[in-house]
């Protein structure tokens, strides 16, 4: 992670302890690479798809483009995700995690019934003290909602301001990618609902 964070971090993990929850990490730094193997799987449907209903999507039915917003409703393009800045962390509580249950990282475990519901409050009373915030903290007709994806804003603010479509085209033209000419043609369009399109801070 960016060691600008740590601090922190390590701040929001003693504060959840008191309040008696167990704060662990369930990804942090992401590379390029394993970004783009996340894009891969989805785009070949090797690994499923999800609409805001958390049904799978049948990707054989769309065009190029419908299958790019698809995917970028729960998955950034490789070199536009806030987790290669090293300051933006997905977060649970393991202690509520029921036992022999894997983590989804899906929506209803932070919801009202989700065994994460009750940590997801405590972090929207607590995130801001402790210099973080929520970017996906609502369906804004981009990325769904993630109340598991946190953001340390003062250091990655600087670090999204460079994940222009100018730098983004640059980068994705000598990519090997799925759907790479729908993505390069409507490069503009998707920055604005999936990358810039986040809560204000």
């Amino acid at each position: 992670m960016h060691r600008e964070i740590v601090d922190d971090l390590a701040s929001l993990i003693n504060a959840a302890k008191l309040a008696g929850f167990t704060l662990y990490m369930a990804s942090a730094f992401r590379s390029f690479e394993r970004q783009k193997s996340i894009w891969e799987h989805k785009f070949s449907m090797r690994r499923p798809v999800l609409d805001l209903n958390n049904q799978a999507v049948d990707l054989s039915e769309l065009s190029e483009i419908e299958k790019v917003r698809a995917i970028m409703l729960f998955s950034a393009l490789p070199g536009a995700s806030r987790h290669h800045f090293g300051t933006d962390i997905d977060v649970y509580a393991r202690d509520r995690l029921p036992a022999q249950q894997s983590l989804q990282l899906e929506p209803w475990e932070y919801q009202e019934g989700g065994h994460q519901y009750e940590f997801s409050l405590w972090l929207d009373s607590n995130l801001e003290r402790y210099g973080f915030y929520r970017p996906y903290d609502r369906f804004r007709g981009g990325v769904a909602a993630e109340p598991w994806h946190i953001s340390h804003w003062r250091t990655a603010k600087p670090l999204a301001d460079l994940q222009s479509p100018a730098t983004l085209k640059a980068l994705l033209a000598h990519t090997n990618i799925g759907a790479k000419t729908a993505i390069l043609d409507n490069l503009e369009a998707l920055h604005q609902q999936f990358i810039a399109n986040i809560a204000p801070k």
